[in-house]
């Protein structure tokens, strides 16, 4: 299975999630990428593209304001795949609280 991690900027939630999930569960292959263009070009990381839609068997998305920017930006033909993890952007990139919450959220799709 192919899991797409995806937050605002790809810089901080979306990229430990992907890290994270790499070391717990390594039998899935897994990518991120940010919402916002703008933002991910700035810290040079991976805007969110029809591609990494497809390529992906479930899409895990931090907040709710992520999945309506993919069915808004992608239509809704993949909208089944997408679930929300509800983690608000108070976070940085491998924070320990954000990777308990991440741990346990994260077993119950993986």
């Amino acid at each position: 299975m192919h899991v797409l991690f995806v937050c605002s900027a790809n810089k901080d939630r979306s990229a430990t999630a992907e890290e994270m999930a790499m070391d717990l569960w390594p039998t899935h292959t897994y990518g991120s990428a940010g919402t916002n263009q703008k933002l991910c070009f700035q810290y040079g990381t991976q805007y969110i593209n029809q591609e990494l839609i497809n390529d992906s068997d479930l899409i895990l998305v931090m907040e709710n304001k992520h999945k309506k920017s993919i069915l808004k930006t992608f239509g809704t033909n993949h909208g089944s795949k997408i679930k929300v993890l509800n983690i608000k952007d108070h976070y940085e990139y491998g924070n320990a609280e954000l990777k308990e919450i991440l741990k346990e959220k994260l077993a119950v799709y993986l």
